[in-house]
């Protein structure tokens, strides 16, 4: 048995190309700003998850900029060895601030956060209650546990409360979902999965990488917005959104949980730190979020004139209800093909398919910035709307 085989097997990714419907890989040479450029054509940005548009805002570049004259470039090891700065300490400390929660700690990535820690917590003793639209970071963390995934039907409490019904009392129950989910943008019924918690007994764990900076008064995510915070043991975010670069966090107030993974999680343990830049960036955003609260509402201006306007055209949104609005398209040729036209006419978009979404459900995942203007979403609407006619999808 050749154990390369499979790679020679592997033959999606070449019939996309083709097919001349390849999305992936695209190349862009500028920032992730409202309008960026491909090959010296200038592209309204629908398929970005800068909703907050840090990633070029002044102070955040020169916090980074600072930080790698003062540290350097990278750290040269894992935090629990030789790459623990200081300015990752202060990332925490101001991070744990605006969380309102007494302790936080920083991995290299979003995804490493939900690996990390999801595989270190559960025990073979232990069922990790999903929803089975979880991203798959989260997928990923439970399989490498040694605990029991059960899955709940999307957004459904009732289903949630029969699963938990089955556990038995001997089994340790951890609820996991997203707040805002990433391909359908609608938000998890937080309310009624904190009561089934507590009837259960149960933990709860939210990742808030799609609701951070977005939702709550504050800015907190979803546990903020619908006033639960209290009733979430573990918040999960990442800074690969709102916050401008990459790298992510958990937080919590049991001091013993977060002493717990930080000595235990072997995405924390064995992975570089992440960069001084990084750091300083977030620390800059995290002000930004603070001290601009206009911008965040700017965000939500924007969401709601997109999704009525697609509404009102016609395009089925899947019930969202953040700056994530996917637009129906159905078969995953005609999906790759309106991506395709959409960019041709200037407007990147993203193409969600077989197995992302079920067969024949395929989306254009459509994002929001606060930084985008009318003139910007005009400009894109009229786009969609000329391609959604042209494929007889409206």
């Amino acid at each position: 048995m050749d154990v390369f085989q499979k790679c020679r097997d592997y033959t999606r990714a070449q019939e996309a190309r083709d097919a001349g419907v390849y999305m992936l890989y695209r190349e862009i040479g500028s920032p992730q700003d409202p309008v960026v450029t491909m090959d010296g054509q200038k592209v309204v940005m629908l398929g970005s998850n800068n909703y907050l548009g840090l990633t070029s805002h002044p102070k955040v570049k020169e916090a980074a900029i600072e930080a790698t004259r003062k540290y350097g470039t990278g750290c040269a090891g894992s935090r629990l060895l030789n790459g623990n700065l200081d300015i990752h300490t202060r990332l925490e400390e101001r991070l744990a601030n605006f969380m309102k929660r007494e302790h936080v700690l920083v991995f290299s990535t979003g995804y490493g956060v939900n690996v990390g820690v999801l595989s270190t917590l559960l025990s073979r003793h232990d069922v990790a209650i999903l929803d089975k639209m979880d991203h798959a970071s989260i997928i990923d963390g439970v399989q490498m546990s040694l605990g029991k995934a059960v899955k709940f039907k999307h957004n459904d409490p009732e289903d949630l409360e029969k699963k938990l019904q089955n556990v038995g009392p001997d089994k340790g129950k951890l609820i996991v979902v997203d707040g805002v989910f990433s391909m359908e943008g609608d938000v998890a019924p937080l309310p009624e999965i904190v009561k089934h918690k507590r009837t259960y007994g149960a933990g709860l764990f939210v990742d808030e990488a799609h609701s951070l900076g977005v939702f709550g008064e504050n800015g907190r995510g979803i546990a903020e917005h619908f006033g639960l915070e209290d009733d979430v043991d573990l918040i999960m975010g990442t800074f690969s959104k709102s916050l401008a670069t990459v790298g992510g966090f958990i937080a919590c107030s049991d001091g013993s949980i977060l002493d717990y993974i930080k000595h235990t999680a072997r995405a924390q343990l064995f992975t570089a730190a992440i960069p001084p830049a990084a750091a300083a960036a977030v620390c800059a955003a995290i002000e930004i979020v603070e001290t601009e609260p206009e911008r965040r509402q700017q965000l939500w201006d924007n969401t709601n004139y997109m999704k009525s306007e697609l509404e009102r055209l016609g395009f089925e949104t899947c019930g969202s209800q953040s700056p994530v609005i996917p637009l129906v398209t159905g078969d995953d040729l005609v999906t790759y093909a309106m991506a395709n036209r959409l960019q041709e006419e200037g407007v990147f978009v993203n193409a969600v398919v077989t197995p992302a979404v079920p067969p024949g459900h395929g989306v254009i995942r459509t994002s929001y910035m606060a930084t985008h203007t009318r003139e910007h979403l005009d400009q894109a609407l009229g786009v969609i709307a000329k391609v959604g006619r042209e494929l007889s999808i409206i």
